[in-house]
Order: C-alpha cells, then sequence, then structure tokens
C-alpha cells in the first residue's frame, strides 16, 4: 500500500526553485532516508509534505489529496533543531509525551486517563517509561529526543517523519536513537521518513536512500546506492562511497 505518492513536486522561493521535478513513492513498512548536501532541500521537501511550503504538482496520502487530510493526526512530526528543554521547564516527561494526543482533539483539548495510558504505552515502547516522573529539562539530550519521539508517536500516525533528529546528539545518543527508530519500523511496522546529512548513519537502517539536491539524484536500496555509477559521477572521481550495514 502506497503511504505516500509525489508527482512532479516543484517547491520555489521568491520565484527560484529549491525543489523541482520530484517523484517518489512511500511504501507502508517503508523507512525512508533522505540524504544530500547542505542547501539541497530536504527539509523544503518536509514542509512540503505537512503542508507549511506551498508547491506546484502533487501529494497523496493514501491514495487521496494531502492537503484534504489533517496532517498533525496521520503523520507523527520531529523538527529540525529541536530546542531541548530548560532545567526549570515546568513539564515532566509524560506530560510532555501526552501533549502529543492535542492534535487528535477539538477545542477545548482536555487529555483523559486514556490519553496518559497511551502516553505510558509509547514510552514503554520506547524503553523509556522510568523516566516518566522525571523533570523534561533535567533529561539528556539523547534521553529528550527520545522522549519527544515518543509524543510524535503517541497518536499512532502512519507515517512519522522525522527531520535531523540526531543533530544535537553524541555519537552514543546518535547510535542509540537510529537503533530505536529501526526498532519501531522493523517490530511495530511503523513507516519511517527520516532527514539527515549523514549517508553512512541511516544507510545502515533505511530500507531506501532518497538522494537530494534540488532533484532527486537517486532513490533506491542502500546496496544499490553504493553500486550507482550515477552516484559515482556525481560525486566525482576519486570520490568514495561509504558502504558498511550494521
Amino acid at each position: 500500500m502506497k503511504i505516500i505518492e509525489v508527482k512532479n513536486l516543484i517547491v520555489k522561493y521568491r520565484g527560484v526553485p529549491a525543489l523541482s521535478g520530484i517523484s517518489f513513492d512511500v511504501d507502508s513498512s517503508d523507512y525512508i532516508g533522505v540524504v544530500g548536501p547542505n542547501g539541497s532541500g530536504k527539509t523544503t521537501l518536509i514542509k512540503a509534505l505537512l503542508g507549511l511550503a506551498p508547491y506546484e504538482g502533487e501529494i497523496c496520502f493514501l491514495g487521496k489529496e494531502f492537503s484534504s487530510f489533517t496532517k498533525e493526526k496521520h503523520a507523527g512530526y520531529l523538527p529540525q533543531k529541536m530546542s531541548f528543554f530548560d532545567q526549570r521547564f515546568p513539564a515532566t516527561a509524560i506530560e510532555v509525551v501526552v501533549s502529543g494526543m492535542c492534535c487528535c482533539k477539538k477545542f477545548p483539548k482536555r487529555l483523559s486517563s486514556k490519553d496518559y495510558s497511551a502516553a505510558r504505552e509509547a514510552m514503554e515502547i520506547l524503553g523509556i517509561e522510568d523516566l516518566k516522573g522525571r523533570p523534561i529539562g533535567r533529561l539528556s539530550g539523547g534521553q529528550q529526543q527520545r522522549v519527544l519521539l515518543a509524543r510524535a508517536l503517541v497518536h499512532h500516525p502512519e507515517i512519522l517523519i522525522l527531520d535531523e533528529p540526531t543533530v544535537a546528539l553524541d555519537p552514543k545518543s546518535r547510535d542509540a536513537f537510529y537503533l530505536t527508530v529501526e526498532k519501531l519500523n522493523k517490530e511495530k511496522r511503523v513507516t519511517i521518513f527520516l532527514v539527515s546529512h549523514d549517508v553512512e548513519s541511516v544507510g545502515k537502517y533505511a530500507s531506501k536512500l532518497l538522494y537530494l539536491d534540488r532533484e532527486i539524484i537517486f532513490y533506491g536500496t542502500f546496496d544499490d546506492f553504493c553500486k550507482s555509477e550515477k552516484m559515482s559521477n556525481y560525486f566525482g572521481a576519486g570520490q568514495h562511497i561509504i558502504c558498511h550495514r550494521h
């Protein structure tokens, strides 16, 4: 089943194309790693998928025009460079997670015991249930990022969209985060759309790589990426594509 279908997507800023001729599909339970150099349009693509940037072309979600959906209900989103919380921020980890249920409620957005049960379940899935009563500002960066991932997951979205989720993490926390996302994909069958500048790290886990540089340079498996003559030509003579699986 196709979760997302993108056809001839064009995004312009002040008349200048930031993305041009973008077409690809995301199948249910895919793990798509979106990679490319700085300024290649990765975050712009995310904004278009979430309806946060005007675009030309077509974006379909489960076979219907994406604009007809309430994005927050169907997509869990962890934005780029999410600010970490001050130590004095007046919320516990579970209060941050349960706030992710607000996207599914009409005003006034009252949270129920059922919502808190869903929050505990999301934290248990990610192995952070022991953090639920701790102030969010007193957690490490890696712990905070997993709490925010639980917040994106709590309402059971069809797809998780993660924009550079490890950019502020140390190597150990980064690897733990990638393993957590891989577990969600393989064991819970959550469809993942993850943006990163780090081809090697994403390539270890993603089922497909989408290499973007204002247009799609490559879309396929990591193994095919490593063998791609087109990518070798793109990187230039003498450049080595790192191809190690975990």
